[in-house]
């Protein structure tokens, strides 16, 4: 497949941004979720993703969670193909490369692009075969289409988009400022070839009356020489659908009288485990009180760990405990609560080493190469639940506590309190953002409202 991807019959929209966390992933996933209310058989692709949230897929593979999200809109199950490189960052420097759904190396990002080609066959091969079974793919970028420096290393961008001949949609984000800039100069940095993909821009994340933007649109269009499919509201309170990038946890992180405290990690991972809630994430010590402290997943549990004894959070940690907090961790927030996390393979760092932990659970971990990768159904305080595992480590010592009863308490669970029957159980309702109904009806209702459809229909469909 070096030569590219095969014509299929597959119609392909590429999704691109001007910037990261501009709305690509609630975009094209809005774009899942109306192609499948019009009945066609339509399903997500994104070549390469950087996250450390990911999702367990059948058979213990493993992708990205926004595209496990854009697979349900989609009414899929999730599988491989739908990301066949995921990258999961370490370090500063380096990450874990997951392809096709297994864990392949870590490499650091110099040496991950000597890799480039054989990286680019496998996400062609993984669209061919996508696409040879669906009508519509929705195909996301990734940061902003006009990295010039890594063009040449592009398997993701537009250079899919041109494989796979996708039409292709921008989207800028007017909310964070220079919506003319980050369009216009997106385009300008652009090759002819690649201009000639872009069939539309979208100005996103708009807040007040979208008519005093009318202006703005038609000097946007004027000088773009493209349509603009719509001018689209910021939304308000818990996200229709997961958040893919951590710069998300900036934005309306932190809640007015949240009595919930989750410390955000260097590396944080699967942090949409608790997206439902009314928190505050914290990167340093605060004066208040709270009623839970929660040590959430990370992608390096021992440098993380570090972090938290430098940042004086570990001894902030046990003194809420000692004032009445509970206490809670997930995946390698719960490995830190133990007495000490061993490395004897050198899986995160590269070298054997063994740490001490918090202390506040019996807990004894040993990281192994192995990663465990599934899905669970569990039965929570007699809610039934769907949750998963993703972790690269095994704990012993006390007696496990599923119901997460204790002062001090632990899982390795990921995606339980995406379930609002066991958030609000185990938090409290007033803990939780307030719920209306189906995320993804919401979202395509939102892209229906907004976007001019009979544009959408004639560019696109």
């Amino acid at each position: 497949m070096a030569a590219g991807v095969r014509k299929v019959r597959a119609k392909a929209i590429f999704v691109g941004g001007t910037a990261s966390h501009v709305g690509k992933s609630w975009m094209a996933t809005a774009i899942c979720r109306v192609l499948r209310r019009r009945g066609f058989q339509v399903a997500p692709f994104k070549a390469q993703n950087m996250s450390n949230n990911s999702f367990p897929c059948a058979g213990g593979y493993e992708i990205g969670r926004a595209q496990v999200a854009q697979a349900e809109a989609c009414g899929l199950e999730p599988e491989p193909d739908m990301n066949p490189v995921l990258l999961k960052p370490v370090s500063n420097l380096g990450s874990q490369v997951v392809v096709n759904g297994k864990v392949w190396k870590n490499l650091s990002s110099r040496d991950y692009y000597h890799h480039t080609a054989a990286l680019r066959d496998a996400a062609h091969a993984a669209y061919h075969r996508l696409a040879a079974r669906f009508q519509y793919i929705v195909m996301e970028g990734a940061g902003s289409v006009a990295e010039l420096n890594l063009k040449d290393r592009d398997i993701v961008n537009l250079s899919m988009a041109r494989a796979a001949g996708a039409r292709a949609l921008l989207v800028g984000d007017i909310d964070r400022g220079g919506i003319f800039a980050s369009i216009l100069g997106t385009l300008h940095l652009l090759d002819e070839d690649e201009r000639a993909l872009v069939h539309s821009f979208a100005v996103n994340r708009f807040r007040g009356d979208p008519t005093l933007f009318e202006d703005g649109v038609r000097l946007l269009e004027q000088r773009s020489q493209r349509r603009c499919l719509g001018v689209f509201p910021f939304v308000e309170g818990a996200p229709l659908v997961q958040q893919e990038d951590s710069v998300s946890l900036d934005e309306g992180a932190s809640h007015p009288g949240a009595r919930i405290a989750i410390v955000r990690f260097p590396r944080v991972s699967n942090f949409t485990d608790f997206r439902l809630l009314r928190a505050k994430w914290i990167t340093q010590p605060v004066s208040q009180d709270f009623h839970w402290v929660i040590l959430p997943g990370t992608k390096n549990t021992i440098g993380d760990l570090e972090w938290l004894r430098a940042t004086g959070l570990a001894e902030w940690v046990r003194q809420q405990h000692a004032r009445g907090a509970r206490v809670l961790g997930v995946c390698g927030g719960y490995q830190m609560l133990g007495h000490t996390i061993a490395d004897p393979q050198g899986v995160e760092n590269e070298s054997p080493r063994s740490v001490s932990g918090l202390g506040l659970l019996p807990l004894h971990t040993v990281l192994t190469a192995e990663k465990i990768v599934r899905t669970v159904q569990v039965n929570f305080r007699r809610i039934a639940a769907g949750a998963y595992e993703i972790h690269m480590g095994r704990s012993e010592g006390g007696a496990p506590d599923p119901d997460l009863t204790g002062a001090v308490t632990g899982t390795y669970l990921h995606g339980l309190f995406e379930h609002s029957g066991a958030a609000a159980c185990m938090f409290g309702e007033d803990a939780l953002h307030p719920q209306h109904g189906d995320g993804y009806q919401r979202l395509a209702d939102w892209f229906e409202r907004h976007a001019d459809l009979a544009l959408f229909e004639e560019l696109y469909l």
